[in-house]
């Protein structure tokens, strides 16, 4: 595993493309799906050999980006950066996946990182894997951030299933058009309580973590 150090930029970065010709991340298809699995059960996980961990993340003070402002001389960073390929989780608590579902975080304004790795086998509960659109549903009480193998696929002004869906709705990301067995997913799910400006009197816990499987 690489040592888990942040990089932050100094200086804003313009975007690799124009926005307009960046890629459509694909969209989940709107038909029920032919086969799922609840990854907030045993049973489930241990489908994808998925074992779950997780760390509170917190919003740490940092030095401004130096073509900021010149009022601005501070700004705020996550930390842990967690969602980047191959980043050392070993040390973070395991997660049951009955306990996906507990409440986290002090509350208010809270964040959460959740870890795992899935293998996709080539039978899930009886279901035959190869060549599915295999999905990621997850539902965050209240927003997510879903990175799949370091990356969170988004497109400027188009739907980009990845990021904040919208209050208490689902992320429901593509891993994969025609998956393979023994293709494996690294995911990491920042898990957001809110309303951030209400700072609400509750705590963030997953609604639904599933893989659905089309054809």
């Amino acid at each position: 595993m690489p040592q888990n150090i942040r990089n932050r930029p100094t200086a804003s970065v313009p975007p690799a493309m124009p926005p307009l010709l960046m890629p459509q991340p694909p969209i989940a298809p709107l038909i029920p799906p032919v086969h799922t699995v609840d990854l907030m059960t045993a049973a489930g996980s241990a489908v994808f050999g998925a074992e779950w961990r997780g760390e509170e993340a917190n919003i740490v003070e940092c030095p401004a980006l130096s073509d900021a402002m010149p009022e601005f001389k501070t700004t705020y960073d996550v930390d842990p950066y967690a969602g980047v390929k191959g980043f050392d989780d070993s040390d973070w608590p395991l997660v049951a996946p009955t306990e996906l579902g507990a409440r986290r975080g002090g509350g208010m304004i809270s964040f959460f990182w959740f870890r795992t790795t899935l293998t996709v086998p080539a039978e899930a509960a009886g279901f035959d894997t190869a060549g599915a659109k295999t999905v990621l549903r997850v539902n965050v009480d209240d927003y997510a951030e879903v990175w799949v193998n370091g990356e969170m696929p988004r497109a400027a002004g188009r739907p980009s299933p990845a990021a904040i869906q919208g209050f208490n709705m689902p992320n429901r990301v593509v891993l994969a058009d025609m998956v393979k067995p023994g293709d494996t997913f690294e995911i990491a799910v920042f898990a957001i309580n809110g309303p951030i400006s209400a700072a609400p009197a509750n705590f963030l816990f997953f609604r639904e973590a599933k893989i659905e499987f089309f054809r």
